[in-house]
């Protein structure tokens, strides 16, 4: 069997509040953000987030995608940054390069696919992640609270946006 799933980040701004998604359906989704951050790296964070809630399951996983550069990054260009020590070809340093490590363990031993889909044409599975995707890039904007989803059952849900939601610490009293 194939877990078929849509993973998506959304940017308001591009760095500005931020939001990623997964979704398998209305049962099965998560979503988080940050109050900054660009839409890459909720893309890469939406993908990643995916395979650690299905990292228990033995099925294949079918990941549909509307970001090349996620697709990318995990399909063409994540191998021979490796091996040039996270460096792009021209030797400047990988963009990313922590989620991108992140993907690389995550991916080990997984049998994962991913799928171009073209966004914003109604592609049911890629909407559905989207609208979660910006829902928690805007609810990072207006400071409210950030739907984060089901996830995954007998998981509990754990996003990256749980510690940039909570506030800062009070900085230590100087007198």
């Amino acid at each position: 069997m194939t877990i078929r799933a849509a993973a998506d980040g959304s940017a308001l701004g591009n760095p500005g509040p931020a939001g990623w998604a997964w979704y398998v359906d209305d049962d099965r989704w998560a979503a988080g953000g940050w109050p900054r951050n660009t839409n890459n790296v909720g893309e890469l964070t939406a993908v990643l987030e995916l395979l650690r809630a299905t990292a228990d399951e033995d099925d294949d996983l079918l990941i549909l995608c509307d970001s090349q550069y996620a697709i990318k990054a995990c399909t063409e260009w994540m191998a021979g940054w490796k091996r040039k020590g996270w460096r792009k070809a021209d030797g400047k340093p990988v963009m990313n390069v922590e989620i991108i490590k992140e993907l690389d363990e995550a991916l080990q031993g997984r049998r994962v696919t991913f799928e171009w889909v073209r966004g914003h044409v109604g592609h049911v599975m890629n909407e559905a992640a989207d609208i979660r995707a910006r829902t928690a890039a805007e609810a990072f904007q207006r400071r409210g609270p950030v739907p984060s989803g089901p996830g995954w059952p007998g998981k509990p849900v754990t996003t990256v946006s749980a510690e940039a939601a909570a506030p800062a610490a009070e900085p230590p009293a100087l007198f």
